[in-house]
């Protein structure tokens, strides 16, 4: 069971690609840190402080302006991310993410895949913002 979410950036491919795995660039949009830049093979740490979490990734793939995939979860729950740039134009790439790993038998399914999706939304919202505007203050408003 998989959760895909698309979105339209109107950025080259490879500024997108490096807002995701450059450290510096990251707390802009999504998580306030992380501990490195995102290789395959690194296990990086980032932080959100405004939520109070700490999230270890593995990065097991990456294809440089092209995707980037990743493990995330406590072993048990384990999710494989995928994050796919597609260049349209020098211009403009689909940003896709997709989340594998969720188990098609919990009672809580429904709620689980919503509450993810509301979650990509909200990154890929953050990120556009970012990269098409310079605004960096939308990460970390998002109240549950």
């Amino acid at each position: 069971m998989n959760n895909l979410t698309r979105f339209k950036i109107l950025t080259p491919a490879s500024e997108v690609f490096e807002a995701f795995v450059d450290p510096s660039k990251i707390g802009n949009f999504w998580f306030s840190s992380s501990s490195e830049r995102w290789e395959q093979g690194k296990t990086i740490t980032l932080k959100y402080d405004e939520y109070n979490a700490v999230v270890d990734i593995k990065v097991t793939g990456i294809e440089v302006n092209e995707k980037i995939m990743f493990i995330w979860g406590s072993p048990e729950e384990e999710h494989v991310v995928t994050i796919s740039m597609k260049e349209l134009d020098d211009k403009s790439t689909i940003v896709e993410v997709k989340e594998e790993g969720f188990k098609e038998n919990d009672d809580e399914l429904l709620n689980i895949l919503v509450d993810n999706k509301e979650g990509w939304v909200y990154m890929l919202t953050c990120l556009k913002g970012y990269l098409e505007f310079g605004i960096t203050t939308l990460r970390a408003g998002i109240v549950k």
